[in-house]
């Protein structure tokens, strides 16, 4: 996002360049000066509610509002309105009925619906929105046993609609719940992608992404088991399965080629312990054409995670935090602070990616998601949040 003060001292630098600043000098200026980015943090909710959260414009002013639990937060105030019967938890000795948010239109009315995943190998739900009337929106069980601890909104067939993936743990395979196609008919279509006893299934299972690892156009799953390949047809059951080994229990998985090598590498990190990691793609036979890279471990519970270009530069950042008391205090770094980093990619041809850590905040944290939208209409992504401390809003300045 270049402004006219950025045009201003990049002809400067030019300038200063013919007295003596290579080239080198002047790219490198450039680089950090369109780079630098700040955040302002907003405390939307001070309770805990939720471990996930959603965006959209919720009552059609225009605006967008926040998702997460029993509430949305209408904007610019973040005025609470109570979706579902209230909730009160401690969050030293309870876990929330809400894990992770996501809302679409599912019923083709025009007005944005919630998507609700409780706790693991237990129901994901839609709620509908009364279409701007006050009152608790009406509940819709989509499937009663979700599973594997990051289940992604995506459009798996890439039809122009959203659609559910996730594990069943009682005949350990990853499902696809395609989305309703008309509003007469709003059931979700269960497809199998996989054979029965499938890795990556099991009700607290983590790990799971959705990216093109082979190259072929097709964007294919990804467990930190292997991945399976997406067909042309994407019905074909059972997908083709390719195991390798993309480390220990993490948060959401992301595909892209960091090393600039013409293959997709992919990005972790740890759930409970401490880690962000990137893969890279090669020729290892043992970890199934994967060597692991550490970026960062200098804090644990990194359980929900977000990758896009937050800073204008063209390629993605890897955003991810501590979920603040993700099991009650029983995990390494429990008391540690709750912070939240973005990690700038810096790449160079024929070497290693470079990660440069921002810290955005140590007294938030992520929960098992985070979402990054423009939520002012200014042209910069912001980073939505909630976990145990709350919900909160980073709008990039």
């Amino acid at each position: 996002m270049v402004t006219n003060s950025h045009l201003f001292l990049k002809n400067l630098l030019l300038i200063i360049g013919v007295f003596g600043l290579t080239s080198m000098d002047v790219r490198e200026s450039i680089y950090l000066l369109d780079t630098q980015i700040s955040f302002s943090k907003q405390t939307v909710h001070q309770a805990f509610i939720s471990e996930g959260v959603a965006v959209a414009d919720v009552n059609n002013d225009g605006m967008k509002d926040i998702l997460s639990g029993h509430l949305w937060f209408e904007a610019p105030e973040w005025t609470a309105h109570e979706l579902r019967p209230a909730v009160s938890l401690d969050y030293a000795l309870e876990y929330s009925d809400t894990f992770l948010n996501y809302a679409m239109d599912v019923d083709f009315d025009g007005w944005v619906d919630l998507i609700r995943f409780g706790l693991p190998g237990e129901g994901v739900y839609w709620y509908k929105n009364p279409n701007g009337k006050i009152g608790h929106w009406s509940e819709h069980l989509i499937d009663s046993n979700a599973c594997n601890e990051s289940p992604m909104l995506i459009d798996l067939d890439e039809n122009g609609r959203m659609d559910l993936v996730f594990g069943h743990e009682k005949s350990q395979t990853m499902m696809w719940f395609r989305s309703p196609k008309e509003a007469n008919n709003l059931k979700w279509d269960q497809i199998p992608l996989s054979d029965n006893g499938a890795k990556g299934t099991n009700k607290y299972e983590h790990g799971l992404g959705f990216g093109d690892v082979n190259g072929d156009g097709r964007k294919d799953v990804i467990t930190r088991h292997g991945w399976w390949e997406a067909p042309v047809n994407r019905e074909e059951v059972p997908w083709n399965f390719h195991e390798a080994s993309l480390g220990e229990d993490c948060s959401q998985m992301f595909s892209f080629d960091f090393d600039s090598d013409g293959d997709s590498d992919i990005i972790t990190a740890s759930a409970h312990n401490y880690g962000v990691w990137w893969h890279e793609q090669d020729d290892s036979i043992e970890n199934g054409g994967f060597t692991e890279h550490k970026i960062d471990s200098t804090y644990s519970q990194s359980h929900g995670a977000a990758f896009t270009d937050l800073n204008g530069d063209g390629l993605p950042e890897f955003i991810t935090g501590k979920r603040f008391f993700a099991h009650l205090g029983k995990d390494p770094g429990s008391f540690e602070p709750a912070v939240i980093y973005w990690y700038e990619l810096k790449r160079t041809a024929n070497k290693p990616p470079k990660w440069i850590p921002h810290l955005i905040d140590d007294q938030s944290g992520v929960g098992l998601q985070l979402v990054v939208e423009d939520m002012n209409k200014d042209g910069k992504p912001d980073i939505i949040t909630a976990n145990k401390k709350g919900v909160y809003c980073f709008m990039q300045d």
